[in-house]
Parts: structure tokens; sequence; C-alpha cells
């Protein structure tokens, strides 16, 4: 997968201070561009948690799929919730797909089309 951010919806969180993307990558490779913009250091280094999409507040930070999976050019957002994530898949064609997974506890996964 590969971490793809949106430079016109990246806002750096709208604070002087460390982003939250940045804060939260466990793998310390987000950071933030001479552009004053999120980035990552190396795709292939991501663990693909996911953190900086769920807590990224303009949703500027996405998911792509790798291709064994999907075909190219279809993105996943993340929003974490205080008690779920909610996620967006995009296809191709403009389509959305939305989806809930509990942020805790070992409820199962239920997707809401």
């Amino acid at each position: 997968m590969g971490i793809v951010v949106d430079l016109e919806a990246c806002n750096r969180c709208g604070t002087a201070d460390e982003p939250m993307c940045v804060r939260d990558c466990p793998g310390d490779l987000m950071f933030i561009a001479e552009n004053g913009k999120a980035s990552i250091t190396d795709n292939r280094e991501c663990w693909d948690c996911a953190a900086c999409v769920k807590v990224c507040p303009t949703q500027a930070i996405a998911m792509q799929l790798p291709t064994s999976l999907v075909v190219r050019g279809v993105s996943l957002t993340g929003r974490a919730l205080k008690h779920k994530t909610t996620w967006t898949l995009r296809l191709r064609n403009d389509e959305e797909r939305n989806y809930e997974t509990p942020s805790t506890g070992n409820a199962p996964f239920t997707p809401s089309l």
C-alpha cells in the first residue's frame, strides 16, 4: 500500500505545533515538507497501520490499495471517531463505499453499504 497526501487539503492540522500525522506515525515516517504539507519519507517502510489516515482532520491522507487487491486509482480514507473508525473506499468511477470498524473491543467488522 502507499500513503498519498492531498496537498490542497493538508493544512498541517491548522497548528504551528507538530501535526497529528507526524505525531502518531509509529514508524516515524511522516514529516512536514518544505512546502508546509505532510509527506512520507518512504512508502516502502510504511507499516500500513493507517494511523496517519485516521487522525487527519481534513482527510488529506489516503491509502492507495495495492493493485493485487484492486485496480489502480482506488483509495481508502478513514476518520477516527470516539468509538469507531469510518472508512470511505473510492473506486475509479468515483463511486464511494462506506464502512465502519470499532475502535475498541473485538466486535466484528460490519460494512455499512
